[in-house]
């Protein structure tokens, strides 16, 4: 599940907030506000801090999220929606709101007549390959993102792109906001990364942690894989 170190590709930093059960929403799907406001402003530090900001089609549909900067010093990073069958409502804010450049990533499958419609309204459409459950192969798309002067990506959900970039061994950083509540049901953080046993767990070089107000912050760095050469 991890990359040799040596391929050329955007560096990907996973961010969200979860309780201390794993959740990153609870069973209707409501996650506003599970972190602190202090946690919220370094989340907005975070964004700052990247090249890009990434979500899947699924956060847009549920949460119409800006995904700008505003509640810290720094300029809003590109948008980035992994949106394999071209979903996103032209009425949604990264569409509309002009606030910041946007670029839809999705399959050669995808309507033409849906890119058009987007590029109209100035947003970008990078096309990659499918992955086997015809999904964005997201290996691909961290290769073709610093072609369009993106070397940085904050993944901040929802799940189901959380999980698949996990899977695909595309994550090099992992940044947790855990805060002091337990849901007990709800949606959990990552699905199945393929690992069946613990000797399978993804494993990480280095960790810290700090407090952010009433949450905990886990800053964790991935274990690479040096290619044999």
């Amino acid at each position: 599940m991890a990359r040799s170190l040596g391929d050329r590709q955007a560096t990907v930093t996973i961010h969200y907030a979860q309780t201390l059960d794993g959740r990153i929403a609870a069973r209707d799907g409501s996650s506003r506000w599970i972190s602190c406001d202090e946690s919220l402003r370094y989340a907005h530090e975070l964004r700052a801090g990247h090249d890009s900001v990434m979500v899947g089609i699924g956060t847009v549909l549920t949460d119409d999220p800006r995904l700008t900067v505003r509640l810290a010093a720094g300029t809003t990073p590109t948008r980035i929606i992994v949106d394999s069958a071209l979903r996103v409502p032209l009425s949604a804010n990264v569409i509309s709101d002009g606030a910041a450049p946007t670029i839809v990533a999705t399959t050669f499958h995808a309507d033409r007549a849906r890119e058009g419609a987007l590029l109209e309204r100035g947003v970008r459409v990078v096309r990659v390959d499918a992955d086997d459950s015809g999904r964005i192969d997201l290996v691909a798309l961290a290769r073709e993102l610093p072609r369009c002067g993106i070397d940085s990506v904050l993944l901040e959900g929802g799940r189901s792109v959380i999980t698949s970039a996990l899977r695909a061994g595309v994550v090099d950083r992992v940044v947790i906001c855990i805060a002091p509540k337990i849901l007990g049901t709800g949606i959990d953080a990552v699905g199945d990364i393929g690992a069946a046993c613990l000797g399978d767990a993804l494993t990480f070089g280095s960790v810290e942690t700090w407090r952010c107000g009433a949450d905990l912050i886990v800053d964790a760095s991935l274990q690479r894989v040096v290619a044999n050469v």
